[in-house]
């Protein structure tokens, strides 16, 4: 059996983000996404969880609502946010982490998991979106787009 897992703000769940986790749901027999807080957006974690629950019911969400605030590549910073990954799936059988990003090599190591990077198709980041939604609305969901637009008038 294949469980697998991805890690995120999805401030906002962005086409990018949808792409990753629709990979990870067909390859797998199960899969989890970790949604972590954060203060780079005023969305909300319970937002955040709502619109991945919306479109995809069939995965597992976890909270991460004291997620690490140390990131980077540097070993200590690797091994923060691993503990921290370790700790969040605990009881888990975890076998596959899916990520576009290249620390997935660390995870999967740490882990001792497959490490999956799947390469980017969708050219966007959630941080391209939250400076310039209008220019950069074809890569949300409609819904997401009209809530995020709406808080923002």
């Amino acid at each position: 059996m294949n469980i697998g897992f991805t890690i995120g703000k999805f401030a906002p769940l962005h086409k990018g983000h949808q792409e990753l986790i629709e990979r990870g749901i067909e390859e797998n027999d199960e899969f989890y996404i970790l949604i972590n807080n954060t203060n780079v957006t005023t969305i909300s974690l319970e937002n955040r969880v709502k619109w991945i629950q919306k479109l995809y019911p069939s995965v597992h969400i976890i909270l991460g609502k004291e997620p690490p605030t140390r990131y980077g590549m540097d070993k200590e910073s690797v091994k923060i946010q691993t503990d921290y990954l370790k700790k969040m799936f605990k009881g888990i059988k975890v076998t596959r982490f899916y990520s576009g990003e290249k620390y997935g090599k660390y995870v999967g190591q740490a882990l001792n998991v497959e490490s999956i990077i799947v390469k980017k198709k969708i050219p966007i980041s959630a941080t391209q979106i939250r400076k310039d939604l209008e220019k950069n609305k074809v890569y949300l969901d409609n819904g997401i787009y009209e809530e995020i637009k709406s808080r923002l008038n």
